[in-house]
């Protein structure tokens, strides 16, 4: 017996419709999970697991642009209506941007998307994830995390230094490790065991889609880089593998690494929880 036929529940997987997060709804699929997808385009029109899935509402899908929190309100709402539980969240969304970009809330795009919104999608679902089963969180971070060489909590809002993929990309992802390293041990009082992996380098390129990749690692990317299947299983692992009952460690490669600058752990957490707190749960939750 696998380890998912073992542990079959519900899963909800953000950024679910390409690259690694479409292989782990495929493999989760495949496994008889229950899969809740919040996204923000559509599922390859010609994966026929996909849409049999979708027609047997074995993958029931949410549609929101996640660095909008109008639209993510009102997806979040929505799941919360009508869905019963979670037993595993992966905050799985996001990627690297070509350029410096802000969200519609004025915060840079890697940030916003990659550390700020993971934590109002974990808030907000406790509830839902506290009548599931596992009651496990897995961030998708990135070791590029520790690239990062000066690291200022101040300026992930506003960064005023651009570079693809070692810049507000690394940063985005330590500062989600760093938060997720802090919030672990509240989040295990209540139950609920939350963790950040890497999922490696995988070949995740998309024609027609300008990346945040450096010129230079595309080509290596598409000659070396694995199949997105092999980020979807260490992703996969850090929710049930052998580290399934540590909170708040960062996996890479499946082992635990300790973070860098893990003293800013305490003030990324708090800037975020402030966003949360002022921003989105604030204003209401919509009907």
């Amino acid at each position: 017996m696998t380890i998912g036929q073992q542990h079959r529940g519900t899963a909800l997987i953000t950024g679910a419709n390409n690259g690694i997060g479409l292989e782990l709804t495929r493999k989760m699929l495949a496994e008889g999970w229950q899969i809740i997808a919040l996204i923000r385009s559509s599922f390859p029109s010609d994966d026929s697991l996909v849409s049999g899935a979708v027609k047997s509402k074995q993958l029931r899908i949410y549609k929101a642009d996640l660095s909008d929190f109008t639209a993510l309100k009102r997806a979040l709402n929505e799941i919360r209506l009508q869905e019963q539980q979670v037993d595993l969240l992966f905050n799985n969304a996001g990627g690297s941007f070509p350029e410096l970009l802000y969200s519609k809330q004025g915060r840079e795009l890697h940030y916003e998307l990659q550390t700020v919104v993971p934590y109002i999608i974990t808030m907000e679902l406790q509830a839902l994830l506290q009548k599931g089963q596992l009651k496990t969180v897995v961030n998708t971070s990135s070791n590029a995390a520790m690239t990062v060489r000066h690291f200022d909590p101040e300026t992930l809002e506003h960064p005023t230094k651009f570079k693809k993929l070692l810049g507000p990309y690394a940063a985005s992802k330590l500062a989600l490790s760093l938060w997720t390293r802090e919030l672990a041990p509240q989040l295990a009082a209540a139950g609920i065991m939350i963790r950040s992996a890497d999922p490696g380098a995988n070949n995740t390129l998309r024609s027609g889609k300008d990346s945040g990749l450096p010129f230079w690692l595309k080509p290596v990317m598409k000659l070396f880089f694995p199949h997105p299947s092999h980020g979807a299983g260490l992703l996969y692992n850090a929710a049930l593998g052998r580290h399934s009952k540590l909170p708040g460690v960062f996996l890479i490669k499946d082992q635990v690494t300790e973070l860098k600058f893990a003293e800013y752990s305490s003030k990324v957490l708090s800037k975020v929880q402030a966003i949360y707190e002022q921003e989105f749960a604030a204003a209401g939750r919509l009907g």
